[in-house]
């Protein structure tokens, strides 16, 4: 594997060398992955790391994946105490009027927020979604909650999303992209335990008004596979889709799909996919905390130089075959001015997955820590350090006359 090259900055000039350490990883593209998927996007929890991307930064209908904003709003209004779990809530004849999947809430029903929040994720009632999203909004209208949703997509970092409605019905402008729906799964795993808990319910039925349609549609649940969610998708415009998570031993794997053509083929390309991420893809730590790194000079100090330790263990995903370098550099001023005291942050070691922006590379930043306290120098070394700088310049070339 090729050794990685350091670039150390100073004040007065920058310096390349080479650091005793190698470091290698790959992208999930050198694995050369194919799917039959419209789009998707693949990511490893823990390390945030992508491991497939394609098309995912494309707004496409997101069908009722969408719901997954409108539970999330939710769960922060649990959360912050706006609602309770045992809360009820009406039911309007707009939200009555929505066919497709559904509780059969009426204009006389008072479902509580549990309730509706089971409907949304087990049975993917159109219904439910519209009650719990007037319920949430402002103005007490589905138009109302979709700008608030909207706004808060955005500020979660989902550039590309726009929620007109609450359920993913079609609408012209409702749209996602795979990374948007990734970042909100995230999520939602995330701040959300608590209520993570029931995507892995396969049943609910309402007061028995639908026995038939009391099933969770997620085709992984009960495949002894770890898969604990999210959310199926489906319309003529989207095709058949799947926001998915699944923990096997200590990683936890999330992906996004849509434009499968039939359910049959989402099934089999959401198990494919997982399969492929939990399998081409081992932890390996590449940086171990404590270990030195560099020796910077020290400035006017009682030592010459000190040591720069990582300030912490780095962990990454390595595919099992093939391999390809990740960029990494140092940053600290050289010389360091005295005086300096061990653990104190001097720099820091910046490691990049990727070549690039928009290509689902992950930067991580480690800091660099003193290995040992320097105290400052003498006066004598004080006096010798100014007589050597006033020497420098005397003794410099002068300018080149053509440069500048």
């Amino acid at each position: 594997m090729p050794a990685v090259f350091f670039t150390l900055s100073r004040r007065a000039a920058t310096v390349v060398t080479a650091l005793g350490v190698v470091l290698s990883v790959s992208l999930a593209s050198a694995q050369g992955y194919e799917t039959e998927a419209t789009a998707a996007y693949v990511i490893d929890h823990r390390s945030g790391q992508v491991l497939f991307a394609q098309n995912e930064n494309i707004p496409l209908p997101p069908a009722s994946m969408s719901k997954l904003m409108t539970l999330l709003m939710a769960f922060e209004a649990l959360k912050e105490g706006r609602l309770s779990l045992d809360t009820r809530v009406g039911v309007s004849e707009h939200a009555m009027s929505f066919g497709g999947s559904t509780m059969f809430l009426n204009t006389t029903d008072r479902p509580t927020i549990e309730d509706l929040i089971r409907g949304i994720v087990v049975v993917s009632g159109n219904d439910a979604s519209v009650v719990l999203a007037e319920a949430l909004s402002p103005d007490g209208t589905e138009a109302g909650f979709a700008r608030i949703a909207t706004d808060r997509a955005r500020a979660l970092g989902m550039e590309t999303t726009t929620i007109i409605n609450a359920s993913g019905w079609p609408a012209p402008g409702h749209v996602m992209s795979m990374r948007d729906l990734g970042i909100l799964a995230e999520e939602i795993i995330t701040a959300h335990p608590d209520y993570y808990r029931y995507f892995i319910e396969t049943e609910f039925d309402y007061e028995n008004r639908a026995p038939a349609n009391r099933f969770n549609r997620n085709p992984l649940l009960g495949l002894g596979i770890g898969a604990d969610g999210l959310k199926t998708g489906h319309t003529q415009e989207a095709g058949f889709g799947l926001v998915g998570s699944a923990v096997q031993g200590t990683r936890r794997v999330t992906f996004v799909i849509t434009g499968l053509p039939t359910a049959e083929d989402r099934a089999r390309e959401s198990e494919r996919i997982l399969n492929w991420a939990f399998r081409q893809f081992v932890e390996r730590q590449v940086v171990t905390q404590g270990t030195e790194l560099a020796r910077v000079p020290v400035f006017m100090g009682a030592g010459a130089d000190v040591g720069l330790a990582a300030g912490a263990d780095l962990t990454l995903l390595l595919p099992v075959l093939g391999d390809a370098p990740l960029s990494a550099h140092m940053t600290y001023t050289s010389p360091m001015p005295a005086p300096v005291a061990q653990g104190d942050v001097l720099g820091e070691l910046i490691v990049r997955l990727g070549e690039g922006d928009g290509d689902g590379s992950v930067e991580h930043r480690i800091p660099l820590l003193a290995t040992a306290s320097v105290a400052q120098g003498g006066l004598s070394i004080r006096l010798t350090t100014a007589l050597r700088a006033v020497l420098d310049q005397v003794m410099a070339p002068p300018p080149d006359p053509a440069d500048g």
